[in-house]
């Protein structure tokens, strides 16, 4: 099984016991917890990813490792996956936790890529007509590339809207050669 799947299906079975038992927010805080160490500690991640360290092994440090910092229904997660010998896709399973609950809640992420920064207000106005052609909540992510020249790129999901100066010269530069081919 991919990863992506088994990552896939274990923050499904997560989100569905989170919410079922009406725990989801509790749930939520936690893995930032947990995503939050896992990002600080590579050699916690070598040793969850490890194929020499057995699972009762990987199940006693990350009891020791979160004592305190997470309520028991994460530690009985988190022993089940290093039990299903899936500790090491912890983060792909937070990762994948958090798409279904973005995809859940209406919740898009969009890259946005301008040649300068944009002001407070472009921002707010951006946003808007984001949500308006999405129908859902956009969450930003805004970036500038001086190399775009002038204009912007927006990515949510596959769909890419490349207003940039750069992308258009591309384009120009492209017709041109097909004319004189």
């Amino acid at each position: 099984m991919s990863t992506l799947i088994a990552s896939r299906r274990y923050a499904s079975a997560l989100l569905s016991a989170a919410e079922e038992g009406n725990f989801l927010d509790q749930i939520v805080e936690e893995l930032k917890v947990v995503r939050e160490v896992l990002g600080n500690s590579r050699d916690l991640l070598h040793a969850l990813r490890s194929p020499i360290i057995k699972g009762d092994r990987k199940i006693h440090i990350l009891e020791e490792v979160f004592r305190g910092s997470v309520g028991e229904k994460m530690h009985l997660f988190l022993r089940l996956i290093a039990l299903k010998k899936r500790a090491g896709l912890l983060p792909e399973i937070i990762s994948e936790f958090e798409i279904l609950l973005d995809e859940k809640r209406g919740v898009v992420n969009a890259d946005v890529t301008s040649a300068v920064a944009l002001s407070e207000s472009q921002q707010s106005e951006l946003i808007r007509r984001l949500e308006e052609y999405t129908g859902k909540q956009v969450r930003p992510n805004v970036s500038v590339d001086e190399t775009l020249l002038g204009g912007m790129a927006v990515k949510i999901g596959d769909t890419i809207f490349d207003g940039s100066v750069s992308h258009q010269l591309q384009m120009f530069r492209q017709a041109l050669l097909a004319e004189t081919a």
